[in-house]
């Protein structure tokens, strides 16, 4: 990716972000610019470890899907998973149409968040599974590098047995419908089972590219090529919504205007994947090499926090917080270890 493109990216993305703002200000008042700003915090806080793991999918993935990942991205994140997503959600429990559901949202937005926070059930069970079995896979394969030695080599022992992803994420599932009443466990067990699914199936068709990809001529090659940055661009699509899904929860506990939700957590969006370009431009993963590991730690310890929350009420600054503070500490180590020896690549 070069300057240009990013300085465009950098420019557009402040100017959307200003132009937001301002019109926040103007036709709701200084008390929804605060909340909008506030918003804003909550989204970059919830997606910090987000925007570790789109950088180091996107390190493998061509300029031109990087590019993808930029213009075709950032208006898929800000209006197709965090406005029009949750009313797609909201409007399948509801049995409604997604017209009524929007409606609902801008006139009787305390009803909306009802429905929505009855769709915490589903959302939780998918973003849980989907991302536990994530971190578990990162830590289950053979690598050289290891931050926590301990832990990580006994992982990588057990990560031998085959299929150990599944049937872990297999026993968590009836835990996870075991902490809510017998009414949602039918949903939590159908959204957990859908986001194993769709895990298995975008890895399956990684594993399916990579093979075919072997001894392939240059046309062929190119296809090949296409097909895996968009199962990965997909990928990252997935990956997003299950993490963004919970902060439009959240932010219902800020404010229930969907405006003003739309509006933060669209600037907190468009600043995440600034945050993914600034490390894919400056090689921050291998120049912190531990960071890729926190990045995954926490992303299984949200995954366990999202199972919990089906029965516990887990403040949003503890999700929200865990992963900063991990992914903080494996910095540091980086920087510590990177004084007292050169990175081995």
């Amino acid at each position: 990716m070069n300057n240009k493109s990013l300085i465009r990216f950098y420019g557009t993305s402040t100017a959307i972000s200003l132009i937001l703002i301002g019109l926040v200000g103007w036709k709701i008042g200084t008390s929804a610019l605060i909340l909008t700003l506030v918003l804003a915090a909550l989204e970059i806080t919830f997606s910090f470890d987000n925007a570790v793991i789109n950088a180091k999918i996107l390190k493998n993935m061509s300029t031109g899907w990087q590019q993808a990942f930029i213009w075709v991205g950032i208006p898929i994140a800000v209006f197709g998973v965090r406005v029009f997503l949750p009313l797609l959600i909201v409007s399948m429990i509801a049995g409604s149409s997604v017209v009524e559901i929007t409606n609902m949202a801008l006139n009787d937005p305390e009803q909306y968040a009802h429905l929505l926070d009855e769709a915490h059930y589903m959302i939780s069970s998918f973003g849980g599974i989907f991302l536990l079995m994530l971190a578990l896979d990162f830590f289950f394969e053979n690598k050289k590098v290891r931050w926590l030695k301990g832990i990580e080599s006994i992982m990588m022992k057990a990560g031998t047995m085959e299929s150990l992803t599944v049937m872990i994420a297999l026993l968590v599932l009836p835990f996870a419908a075991s902490l809510v009443d017998p009414s949602h466990r039918i949903d939590v067990f159908t959204a957990g089972i859908v986001g194993m699914f769709v895990y298995l199936a975008i890895r399956a068709m990684n594993i399916v590219l990579a093979r075919s990809g072997v001894n392939k001529t240059l046309t062929k090659g190119a296809k090949a090529t296409f097909k895996a940055g968009l199962i990965g661009f997909i990928y990252l699509q997935v990956v997003d919504a299950s993490f963004s899904l919970d902060s439009v929860i959240g932010a219902f506990a800020i404010t229930k205007e969907i405006l003003i939700i739309a509006v933060g957590l669209g600037i907190g969006a468009i600043y995440v994947r600034s945050m993914t370009i600034h490390m894919l431009r400056s090689n921050t993963l291998d120049n912190y090499r531990y960071m890729e590991h926190g990045a995954h730690y926490a992303i299984g310890l949200l995954a366990v926090i999202m199972i919990l929350s089906l029965k516990y009420e887990i403040p949003e600054y503890i999700t929200g917080l865990s992963g900063v503070v991990v992914i903080t500490a494996s910095i540091i180590h980086s920087v510590q270890e990177k004084r007292l020896k050169p990175i081995s690549k």
